[in-house]
């Protein structure tokens, strides 16, 4: 298992800055966050982490922010732990509950259980939040879907809920694999999770495809989502600031897809295509 390093970075002013920092450090590597009353605690294996490519992030040159941070390594940080120091239940619209086994049912329509290795991705995350949004509207009913950069599996997992016939769900890192795999089980529906990237997509194709993960992934992999979509079929996008909508729009663009509803929250956006 690879070491982690801890980044206590702290930001001034506070708002909207975290939010753009954490979508930079993304970028880079940095695969979980908690947000705290002065900055951010950010967290990237210690094999990942290049200290020229995090200066190089404008955040470190923009005249309107000031930053400053320490870092420590953390060896075989425990992300369950780390997780339950700060995860509450997430209602998204009434509607889907996201919750810890050790959380009160909610009773709400949907309820999705589950038990995250990595802090990013569970929901609280507005990325995910607006994910789920677009969803609660579109209809899953017996539709082939993929989930790429699947994380938790909280995409996959809701769409199976909402009726969805075979769903593939896809992520680069093993930790979010193993506990895609563990979410799947622990609310009892049948995903096929593997280890992976855009470039392993064969010939299957999707009616829906989800993809919560960042600018630069996303641009260079929309063409790939493309293929492998059938016509009439829908692309939901986040990971987005508000700042990468006109650079993912142009690729959308080239690739003849459709933009049918864009939502916001907070400085991140949610896109919603069709082919």
């Amino acid at each position: 298992m690879n070491n982690y390093l801890e980044f206590n970075f702290t930001i001034s002013p506070l708002q909207p800055w975290n939010e753009i920092m954490m979508a930079e450090l993304i970028e880079i590597g940095f695969d979980s966050f908690t947000e705290e009353h002065e900055g951010i605690l950010a967290y990237i294996q210690k094999n990942l982490f290049d200290v020229n490519q995090l200066h190089n992030i404008s955040m470190f040159s923009n005249e309107g922010v000031e930053i400053s941070y320490t870092y420590k390594e953390m060896p075989n940080i425990n992300w369950n732990e780390e997780w339950e120091k700060n995860f509450e239940p997430i209602n998204v619209e009434n509607q889907v509950s996201i919750r810890a086994e050790f959380h009160e049912n909610q009773n709400l329509p949907h309820e999705i259980i589950i038990q995250p290795k990595m802090s990013f991705g569970t929901g609280h995350h507005a990325t995910t939040y607006l994910m789920i949004q677009q969803m609660l509207d579109m209809d899953f009913e017996n539709k082939t879907v993929l989930d790429m950069g699947c994380g938790t599996s909280v995409l996959a997992i809701f769409a199976k809920q909402k009726g969805a016939g075979k769903i593939v769900a896809i992520d680069i890192d093993e930790w979010s694999v193993e506990n895609s795999k563990e979410n799947a089980a622990r609310n009892n529906v049948e995903l096929e999770i593997s280890q992976g990237t855009a470039d392993n997509l064969g010939a299957e194709n999707f009616n829906i495809i989800l993809a919560n993960i960042n600018r630069n992934i996303l641009i260079s992999d929309i063409p790939t989502y493309v293929s492998v979509l059938n016509n009439g079929g829908q692309l939901v996008l986040s990971g987005l600031c508000f700042f990468d909508v006109d650079d993912i729009l142009e690729v959308c663009n080239e690739q003849k897809l459709t933009l049918k509803r864009k939502l916001q929250r907070e400085e991140w956006v949610s896109l919603l295509l069709e082919k």
